[in-house]
């Protein structure tokens, strides 16, 4: 522990980045579990509002309104606007204001009608129909049809990238009825299907076709527009591409034209920008020329931007949680009693004494504010002799020192080497060597891509697509996401898969839970990662900014904190 302390104070000291003393963070709500019918049922109808919901509590400017009301961000780069593309932090959030979808998540962990106003339902629950509102135009001033829907589907599915793994696997056609009736048949019947669909964003067809190369890799579709998507949108949304310089920012204009409801002081402009560096962000803020910050500050950086007058800090409950992703079919970690010895090696009190107070270690495989979430699986702690009796199990034992663990961190999120080189002193106790190694994120999602390339663990924090449990252990588990940021683990079980595939099947909700219970337990058993803890979202945000996240108003689900239409801005 002395070692640690060591390096600890020294990170401390010399560290611009990560977390703050700000205000004690917002309890995280446990997630409403989606409902589903325990038998069949007879077709039902979801009616919708007539118009979007208005956002609660808006804060009438004190002053004279600003000539152009603009909304800045910082975030992670890069940013991959393809709406059959990107998935991650950045991208889904920009995805969110460009495009519109089906549904649209709320803070209660269900879904509001948003494109569709209502829709029907089969008995068996294979057959969904869902009736479009009438009133919805692109932002090249073209309606958006049934047809745009099933051009949408079919585009992310022939791509299979981004959240294509969430959306499609279960529907076997979509057919657009009418002009503004779509309908879904499903293969199998699944309680996840309608929230998936506050993932598929609706893009126009014929703006995708007209900015199609012939020459690509789907055949008649050639490269399916996907080069002009990478600095161009398709959408609906309340937002639309004005900039896309694609290593500096991402420039959004309003939508006048969009049908949903703004809030009274709604940004006409909107710029995310790609960095994460301290400095930068501070000088930003203080400057007047940042609105809300990214959530990889340090405690030092959140310290400092909270001293700025008018900024405060924001703690959002998520579904995300910080993993140790450990290759288990790169030795010595391949064996079991390695990982369990990795497992009871690491001082996990420490570790979340570093976070924002309040954070708490992980409890088993998904975050605990997910439905379904199994709180009584077993839980490492740091027990030296419980890890020296499961390396001495291990078949590496005898030549531990010929196998060095190479654990990759995160260079955007620069305290992920806080509790990099913690790990580093903690398994020093045991005997077995680890090499702490700085990865740029862009390398890490290269690395993981290969088994050949995946280091012995990378560091990545997680986020459930949606608040169910199931999910987020297909996320971090299935084979389907083998090979992506989301599962360096490399399990590639088939009975694990069955069993994921099985629970997300079963209709009922209480034998679904159990179900998930299980393998969280099995998953747990086999140690198949580090599970360090459930992640409070941080973000600095200036006071002239009326923003529901920040009073918990707003869904949790990645992306859908910083809807702009949803934000004041009243700043000067």
């Amino acid at each position: 522990m002395k070692k640690w302390f060591a390096l600890a104070v020294l990170i401390l000291v010399t560290s611009t980045m990560f977390a703050a003393c700000a205000p004690s963070p917002a309890p995280s709500p446990t997630a409403a579990p989606v409902a589903a019918p325990t038998q069949a049922a007879a077709p039902t109808e979801v009616a919708a509002p007539t118009q979007a919901p208005a956002p609660t509590e808006a804060v009438a400017p004190t002053q004279a309104p600003p000539a152009k009301r603009v909304l800045r961000v910082t975030f992670s780069w890069p940013n991959r606007i393809d709406p059959a593309v990107g998935n991650d932090y950045a991208s889904s959030t920009s995805l969110a204001n460009l495009y519109d979808t089906l549904v649209f998540p709320n803070a209660q962990g269900t879904v509001d009608p948003w494109l569709a106003e209502s829709w029907d339902v089969s008995h068996d629950g294979l057959t969904w129909t869902f009736h479009l509102r009438k009133d919805v135009k692109f932002h090249d001033g073209s309606p958006l049809k049934a047809s745009d829907v099933v051009f949408s589907f079919n585009r992310l599915k022939e791509i299979g990238e981004g959240y294509a793994y969430l959306v499609t696997p279960d529907v076997e056609s979509v057919t657009a009825l009418d002009d503004h009736t779509v309908q879904f048949k499903l293969n199998k019947a699944t309680a996840l299907f309608l929230p998936s669909l506050v993932r598929l964003y609706v893009a126009s067809e014929a703006i995708v076709k007209a900015n199609t190369k012939a020459e690509g890799p789907y055949g008649a579709n050639g490269d399916y527009g996907k080069e002009w998507l990478q600095t161009h949108d398709a959408g609906s949304g309340p937002y639309m591409v004005k900039e896309f310089p694609l290593e500096q920012y991402l420039l959004m204009t309003k939508f006048t034209d969009w049908w949903g409801t703004f809030h009274p002081n709604a940004p006409d402009e909107v710029r995310f920008i790609g960095t994460t560096e301290a400095v930068t962000v501070r000088t930003l803020m203080e400057n007047k020329e940042l609105e809300i910050s990214d959530q990889w500050q340090s405690f030092e950086a959140y310290q400092a931007l909270q001293k700025i007058e008018g900024v405060k800090i924001a703690a959002l409950p998520s579904l995300s949680s910080f993993y140790y992703m450990v290759n288990n079919k790169k030795p010595p970690l391949d064996d079991v009693h390695c990982r369990k010895a990795i497992s009871y090696a690491f001082d996990y009190d420490a570790a979340v004494a570093l976070e924002w107070p309040g954070t708490k270690q992980m409890v088993g495989p998904v975050p605990a504010t997910l439905a379904g979430h199994n709180p009584n699986v077993h839980v490492y702690k740091r027990d030296l002799d419980a890890a020296k009796a499961e390396l001495a199990q291990c078949k590496y034992a005898a030549d531990i020192a010929n196998y060095p663990i190479e654990v990759h961190w995160v260079a955007e999120v620069p305290d992920e080497e806080k509790w990099a080189l913690l790990f580093q002193s903690n398994l020093a106790d045991i005997g077995m060597k680890v090499e702490v190694v700085k990865v740029p994120w862009l390398s890490m999602v290269e690395n993981t891509s290969k088994l050949e390339t995946s280091p012995s663990i990378a560091t990545i924090y997680v986020s459930s697509d949606l608040p169910e449990a199931g999910l987020m252990l297909k996320q971090r588990y299935h084979s389907s996401t083998t090979g992506t940021w989301q599962q360096v683990e490399w399990l590639q079980d088939p009975d694990l898969d069955a069993a994921i595939e099985d629970a997300l099947a079963t209709i009922d909700e209480q034998e679904r839970f159990a179900k998930y219970a299980k393998i969280q337990e099995d998953l747990v058993e086999r140690a198949v990662s580090v599970w360090i803890y459930d992640q409070v979202e941080k973000h600095a945000y200036r006071d002239c900014v009326d923003w529901p996240a920040a009073r918990g108003e707003t869904s949790v689900v990645m992306g859908y904190q910083i809807f702009a239409a949803g934000i004041g801005v009243t700043c000067p």
